[in-house]
C-alpha cells in the first residue's frame, strides 16, 4: 500500500481545511488508516482513525467535535475534514494505514504517507 497525503495549506484562525490520503494497491479497503501530525519541536502525536469500513471512529481529544475522518473505498481515499482551526493545529500531518494493533500508537502502523504541512495563522 502507497499513500499520498495532500490539502495541506495556509489557514488562518477559525478557517477549515480538508485533507486527502490517497491510497494505491488492492488491499487498501482491508486497512484501518489514521492521521497522525507532528507539530514543531514536538514528538508524532494521533489525530484521528477510522476502521477498514468506515464504521468506527477515533479522535484525539485535542481534535474532536472539529475534525472530522471519513473514507471512500471506492476512491481509495481517506479524508481528513479540519473546521475552526487553530494556530496549535499547526503541524505536519500524516496518513498511515494498519492491520491491527493500537491505533493511537504510531509504530503500529504498517504504511505511511509523506505528510502535508498545515499553518494556521493567529
Amino acid at each position: 500500500v502507497q499513500l499520498q497525503a495532500s490539502g495541506g495549506g495556509l489557514v488562518q484562525a477559525g478557517g477549515s481545511l480538508r485533507l486527502s490520503c490517497a491510497a494505491s494497491g488492492q488491499t487498501f479497503s482491508s486497512y484501518g488508516v489514521g492521521w497522525f501530525r507532528r507539530a514543531p519541536g514536538k514528538e508524532r502525536a494521533f489525530v484521528a482513525y477510522i476502521t477498514w469500513g468506515g464504521g468506527s471512529t477515533r479522535y484525539a481529544d485535542s481534535v474532536k467535535g472539529r475534525f472530522t475522518i471519513s473514507r471512500d473505498n471506492a476512491k481509495n481515499t481517506v479524508y481528513l475534514q479540519m473546521n475552526s482551526l487553530k494556530p496549535e493545529d499547526t503541524a505536519i500531518y500524516y496518513c498511515a494505514a494498519i492491520r491491527g494493533g493500537t491505533v493511537v500508537v504510531d509504530t503500529y502502523y504498517d504504511y505511511w504517507g509523506q505528510g502535508t504541512l498545515v499553518t494556521v495563522s493567529s
